[in-house]
């Protein structure tokens, strides 16, 4: 991890899995079955299976299997994020977060580019995985303890929302 990535997780610290499994259950009761709040934590889901797999991977060939499996839901899921739900936020009068969800997710963007550029045999691979992994796993966590929740509560058209999102989420992943 880098120097510049070392004083990012000091200066933001990450909740505990407690509290993340506790904003997943309460996202979880708020969202009605195929709604886009279901999908979203459905992709949350894949997307923190992803990096247990690749924590897990040993060989240089199963970490980048890992990684390419990562890449695929995360980019999906954060395009329709940012073509969809965020632009919806905005609207919904929460602008801040929806500016913070985007820049969010352009950082998250940057590490997986630099990820990979690193051998995955190396140490620093697995390295900058966690700290990938530190980084989306708290910004889900805001997604799911409030921003999502205030998105559920104030946005008007919610079967409109659904739809979209599934549609850029299949765009991307087909």
């Amino acid at each position: 991890m880098s120097i510049i990535d070392k004083i990012a997780a000091a200066v933001t610290p990450q909740p505990d899995e407690d509290k993340r499994a506790e904003a997943t259950a309460e996202a979880r009761a708020a969202a009605a079955p195929g709604d886009w709040l279901s999908l979203v934590i459905d992709h949350h889901d894949q997307i923190r299976e992803a990096f247990t797999t690749g924590k897990l991977a040993k060989r240089a060939a199963d970490r980048t299997a890992a990684m390419k499996t990562l890449a695929l839901v995360l980019n999906g899921h954060s395009l329709a994020e940012e073509i969809v739900l965020y632009p919806a936020l905005g609207h919904a009068d929460e602008k801040a977060h929806a500016a913070q969800a985007y820049l969010e997710q352009t950082v998250a963007k940057n590490q997986m580019a630099e990820l990979e550029r690193i051998p995955p045999s190396d140490e620093a691979w697995l390295d900058k995985w966690e700290h990938i992994e530190g980084a989306v796993l708290t910004h889900m966590y805001e997604e799911e303890s409030g921003w999502f929740l205030e998105l559920r509560e104030k946005a008007e058209d919610q079967e409109r929302l659904t739809l979209r999102y599934a549609e850029e989420y299949q765009r991307y992943v087909g």
